[in-house]
């Protein structure tokens, strides 16, 4: 029932986003919008009711029974690009295009078959680098004290400072001076990700734990350099450690929630990802196979590599491969994040909780503020946001608020939820009580990265992104709020739905004001 459930869910989802299929071959054009066409209602299959539903999708592929190896051949989906198609299937784009013999790699028709080059045959060392739990932000690293470890050190990082941007509620952009200490901690938290993770790179990368005269390259890059930035602005300590904990994150959840397989060089050489040893491992496969060469990666990922470093920094002994974040299977029980009666715009499907790389758990929505034409993009909204469920607040900085559910105050345990771009009510203090349908704020700019008003909110679960849909996953825990559950779209970040399990009626995640179909309300 749940395949063919979501199997409708799917086919409404390429109607709405491709508008009347008709005979004729369709260039494939990528919008931020969905196109609304000839919706068809999908009346003659109810949808049941409980929190534990899963809407899961069924795609047009050829696919064989071993996850590890990618199929032989891809039908044109809408919405496709040779570059998603590539990234999906861990294969260089440029291998697409020429098994493919394409002339112009911008022009796809629905429907037309792709050959995708065969995998390669030789696997990743099977040594483990990291737990699951020590990677990630967790209650594993509960007890580290990371201005007493950074004390203990010789090296440049107890003199290093960075300023690092903090955009406020109007959009403008307040500046501040950290420590080392405070940026590491600022970027663990934001992408959650563990500190040691983060102090082993930098001394493996540019030694600076126990090097104080360092060049001014390994000062300014010392993870990633100039030239191999891809005309990015990654100069200075916070933007060097976010680019690497987002990679880090997308290495980890690409593996845990959509099939990462493959892992490419830049020369094209690929191997196999061992799946004998945890997403943690594999995320820093990958991290460490970014602008290196084959010879080098080897000793990086051997037992004389990062995982020495590690264990020499932190003493402690490598965990079991099957170290589980999460035991759950259904999230508790949650309102959405505004009063009830007032409707909002549904503006942004499954995404990243913050960057790219998380696990697409969060979701977006605008407030019913009504902006007229020259007015700002960000402002503070008059339309409060208010608690999705009973809990404690666990932070409260920076347009940033975790709401903890499970009481203890630390959001490495247990439930938490996001949100982000919230102008925070003055009454509201870290470690209070709250309860589901408490006014916490109001959506503005504030926080992260935004250009225009509106509240960003994701789940987390013993510190790990949860994705807001997993169409790929065997376990899927669907982000329900007042029995509204979100639905994504197979490769395409913010697109979607959110489907009312009551009665069927959806919202399309759009952009903008002048439309209905992304209105609502409980």
């Amino acid at each position: 029932m749940h395949k063919l459930i979501r199997f409708i869910s799917y086919i409404v989802a390429i109607i709405l986003l491709v508008g009347c299929m008709s005979d004729q071959p369709q260039v494939i054009v990528i919008t931020s919008t969905a196109v609304l066409s000839n919706i068809p209602e999908p009346t003659a299959v109810p949808i049941i009711a409980t929190i534990d539903s899963q809407i899961s999708a069924t795609p047009t592929v050829i696919v064989q029974e071993n996850p590890t190896t990618p199929p032989e051949q891809y039908i044109v989906q809408s919405g496709d690009t040779l570059s998603q198609i590539a990234q999906r299937y861990n294969v260089t784009l440029q291998g697409l295009i020429n098994l493919n013999q394409i002339s112009n790699p911008n022009l796809l028709e629905v429907g037309q078959v792709l050959l995708l080059p065969a995998p390669p045959t030789t696997f990743t060392p099977e040594i483990i680098i990291v737990s699951n739990s020590q990677l990630v932000r967790s209650p594993s690293g509960i007890g580290f004290d990371i201005d007493l470890f950074i004390n203990n050190t010789s090296g440049y990082i107890k003199t290093a400072t960075d300023i690092v941007d903090t955009r406020l509620s109007d959009g403008s952009i307040r500046k501040d001076t950290l420590s080392a200490s405070g940026v590491i901690k600022r970027v663990a938290t934001e992408y959650s990700i563990d500190e040691r993770v983060l102090l082993a790179f930098l001394q493996y990368r540019a030694r600076w734990l126990t090097e104080s005269n360092l060049s001014d390259e390994l000062v300014n890059y010392p993870l990633i350099s100039e030239s191999d930035s891809a005309g990015f602005d990654r100069f200075g300590l916070y933007k060097q450690l976010s680019w690497l904990a987002n990679e880090i994150n997308r290495g980890y959840y690409r593996t845990k929630y959509r099939n990462f397989s493959i892992l490419t060089f830049r020369d094209g050489m690929q191997l196999l990802y061992n799946q004998s040893v945890n997403p943690a491992t594999i995320a820093l496969q990958y991290v460490l196979s970014l602008n290196n060469t084959i010879e080098q990666w080897r000793t990086d990922v051997s037992d004389n590599g990062f995982q020495q470093l590690y264990l020499d920094l932190f003493g402690n002994e490598v965990e079991l491969a099957s170290d589980p974040l999460r035991t759950i299977s259904s999230q508790p029980l949650m309102t959405l994040p505004f009063k009830n009666g007032d409707v909002w715009r549904f503006t942004g499907g499954f995404h990243g909780g913050w960057g790219g790389g998380s696990a697409w758990a969060a979701l977006d929505f605008a407030p019913p503020d009504d902006r007229q034409d020259g007015d700002p993009f960000c402002y503070i909204s008059e339309y409060p946001v208010t608690a999705v469920a009973n809990g404690v607040i666990a932070r409260n900085i920076d347009g940033g608020l975790v709401l903890d559910l499970d009481g203890d105050g630390d959001e490495r345990t247990g439930w938490t939820v996001l949100y982000l771009h919230l102008t925070v009510d003055t009454s509201i203090t870290l470690g209070q009580s709250v309860s589901a349908g408490d006014v916490l704020g109001n959506a503005s700019c504030f926080g992260g990265f935004s250009t225009a008003t509106h509240l960003h909110i994701a789940r987390r679960y013993n510190g790990e992104w949860i994705p807001a849909d997993c169409i790929d996953c065997q376990s899927n825990i669907p982000f329900v709020m007042s029995n509204w559950q979100a639905v994504g779209l197979a490769g395409q970040e913010y697109q979607g739905f959110m489907i009312n399990l009551a009665d069927d009626q959806r919202v399309v995640a759009e952009q903008g004001r002048n439309v209905v179909i992304n209105e609502i309300s409980w």
